[in-house]
């Protein structure tokens, strides 16, 4: 067996991971779509939306696709879709060429690429996984909040084509190191034949509906602020320099957010993180709601991210307490399923409630209402002490 290089594998996913981070920047592209291609906000929202359900049927495939080739292959063929479906979107006269490009291609790529990439290290590291897990899932966000000002500057300095270009050639970039780096690692994506068979926790069913619930709510609410954080803050009378920055700080209170809830699961139980991240979150939408200021929605809209930030870092190192790591690709893209549901609901509401109101303040409201029974359902999670003295008993699958 070739030597394995955990540390390797983690910088794999780092390479892969970031660039593709831009999704959650979207929010700054919304001006320079509406205005190229003459788009409403909903047809811009419906843009995304598609992105993040191509992005769930990767990371559903990506566990069937273990056996067919190496986690090398599969990072190339990634980084090959990524990259033409940006650069079909930079070269787009229409809507539809943005939607098959990013919003299918760019989405699918990124997918698969995520959960081989989480598969592998978690096939790996042995040690503070919550901790490896939260960082793993933070690097969307980190790589928006670099993605962000980034994009605001060269988009106002060469145009949005030039731009969409600039992001097609460093996922081409990206991906040829992130394939060296696979191999050096010495990834792989399932147990070797002489492991042992692991158990599957009894009560898996309803541990895995009650994540689910719970990470959508906090996801509708997250991706409505990732997807619309300019917009929403425009709308409440901010600049569109506050707006540019907000966004930029948002996504990386979004990232510290993910890292630290799995930092916090290695240390307190899976409930009591979970139910927090809702409260932070349900605090946000009630402040936003009571002072609808410029400064506060941007002040607010952090708390809301860092909540749903918190919830997805939780969520990751749940997966990995709860259930055994060969099984972690398997379940984590059935838990993202959520993040997908979540991405065609609120925000795509949030859309066309501003294009007939102007305004966010309902969406904001329904966001804190969601996080309220986020926090009752958290709240029913075992603790994962009690799940490892259930993993001694007689093995029950899934579902």
């Amino acid at each position: 067996m070739s030597r394995e290089r955990p540390w390797a594998a983690v910088v794999a996913a780092t390479c892969v991971n970031l660039p593709l981070g831009s999704l959650y920047a979207f929010s700054v592209l919304l001006k320079p779509m509406e205005q190229l291609f003459a788009a409403t906000r909903s047809e811009l929202s419906m843009i995304f939306a598609l992105a993040t359900i191509s992005f769930t049927v990767g990371m559903n495939a990506a566990p069937r696709l273990y056996g067919a080739a190496s986690a090398s292959v599969l990072v190339a063929l990634c980084a090959l879709c990524s990259t033409l479906g940006i650069a079909l979107t930079a070269g787009a006269g229409g809507l539809a060429l943005v939607f098959i490009g990013y919003g299918i291609l760019f989405g699918i790529g990124g997918g698969i690429a995520y959960i081989v990439v989480q598969q592998g290290v978690n096939m790996m590291v042995r040690r503070h996984k919550g901790l490896v897990n939260g960082y793993i899932v933070g690097l969307y966000p980190a790589g928006a909040m670099i993605a962000a000002p980034l994009f605001g500057w060269a988009i106002g300095l060469w145009g949005l084509r030039i731009m969409l270009a600039g992001l097609a050639t460093t996922l081409a970039v990206t991906g040829l190191v992130s394939i060296w780096l696979v191999v050096f690692a010495g990834v792989r994506l399932r147990p070797s034949s002489a492991s042992a068979p692991q158990p599957l926790p009894p009560g898996g069913a309803r541990i895995f509906l009650q994540m689910w619930t719970v990470f959508f709510l906090a996801a509708a609410a997250g991706l409505t602020v990732l997807s619309q954080a300019a917009g929403i803050i425009a709308a409440y009378g901010g600049s569109a320099a506050l707006a540019l920055f907000a966004t930029t700080a948002i996504t990386g209170a979004i990232a510290a957010a993910r890292l630290g809830g799995g930092w916090l699961v290695d240390r307190f139980a899976i409930p009591q993180v979970m139910a927090f991240a809702h409260a932070l979150a349900l605090a946000g939408t009630i402040l936003l709601t009571l002072w609808p200021d410029p400064l506060v929605s941007a002040i607010t809209l952090a708390m809301i991210g860092m909540g749903y930030g918190f919830i997805s870092g939780s969520s990751a190192a749940a997966v990995a307490c709860y259930w055994p790591s060969s099984h972690y690709g398997r379940i984590a893209s059935r838990l993202y399923i959520a993040w997908c549901v979540a991405a065609v609901s609120l925000p795509v509401l949030a859309g066309h409630l501003y294009d007939l109101t102007g305004g966010y303040r309902t969406v904001v409201i329904i966001a804190g209402c969601g996080n309220l029974i986020g926090i009752a359902i958290a709240l029913t999670l075992p603790r994962q002490e009690e799940k490892k003295l259930d993993n001694e008993a007689v093995p029950h699958r899934l579902g």
